[in-house]
């Protein structure tokens, strides 16, 4: 199946790593070229130079209100369009309600919720029709996850403004979408298991509530994210896409 991703040009924020390094890497494969953000320099070029000649890296933090136009305008300046956006950002930190601080819920905020509402608003000024932004949120949209205060009150609220985007946009033949991973085996599921204590337990015990009956790999949602984005899903937006080897049970 030809996804149509050739040549085309996405902005990938937080792919140094993890969901949205898998995500940058299926685009890739399948033709397309990327600009993709991490906060590490270093880090972030080593990634881009990993995907090869179609990608370039910005060390960016997703805080930077600057930021959205800088990763536009790296994209048509390497490679002269933009077409579209995949918003992934790194999970807040940990913790349950008393324990998380004033300051870790503004921190969060700005970085998580705040940065991603301007890339999106960014992009959809500078997109048209055909365009698409994408969010990589959580399960915990539907579900709040234990220990994971700050992410359960901020990743319902970025599906309630994809929605509202996908309204806004759809009569531009803009499409919006979130994904929702679960338990993926990426290195932040892997310290989420330990903060149990007995990480192995903890993974086999959420192995089994899983109907596929194991975690998913980055590369499998990568290839779901590809789709989702490409010009094959056309007919696609306003969704919350859970990718989660079928443990939400609702429709």
């Amino acid at each position: 199946m030809d996804l149509g991703l050739n040549d085309r040009v996405y902005v990938v924020t937080g792919a140094s790593r993890g969901l949205g390094n898998a995500s940058a890497r299926a685009l890739v494969a399948d033709g397309a070229k990327v600009v993709i953000t991490g906060r590490d320099e270093r880090t972030v070029s080593d990634a881009a130079a990993e995907l090869g000649p179609n990608a370039v890296g910005v060390a960016l933090d997703n805080a930077d209100p600057s930021g959205a136009e800088r990763l536009i305008a790296a994209a048509r300046a390497h490679f002269g369009r933009f077409d579209g956006v995949l918003i992934s950002v790194g999970g807040p930190a940990p913790g349950f309600v008393a324990d998380v601080t004033d300051d870790q819920w503004r921190t969060s905020f700005e970085s998580v919720f705040l940065g991603a509402v301007r890339m999106a608003r960014t992009a959809a000024a500078e997109l048209g029709e055909g365009g698409v932004i994408g969010f990589v949120l959580s399960a915990s949209v539907h579900e709040p996850i234990p220990g994971l205060t700050i992410s359960n009150g901020l990743r319902p609220g970025l599906a309630g403004f994809a929605a509202s985007l996908a309204d806004e946009l759809g009569p531009r033949g803009i499409r919006v979408m979130g994904l929702l991973p679960s338990r993926i085996d990426t290195d932040r599921v892997r310290e989420l298991d330990a903060l149990s204590g007995d990480a192995e337990a903890a993974r086999a015990g959420q192995e089994s509530r899983i109907p596929l009956r194991r975690y998913g790999t980055p590369e499998e949602f990568g290839k779901v994210a590809a789709f989702v984005l490409s010009p094959a899903a056309s007919y696609l937006t306003g969704v919350m896409l859970p990718v989660d080897g079928g443990t939400r049970r609702g429709f």
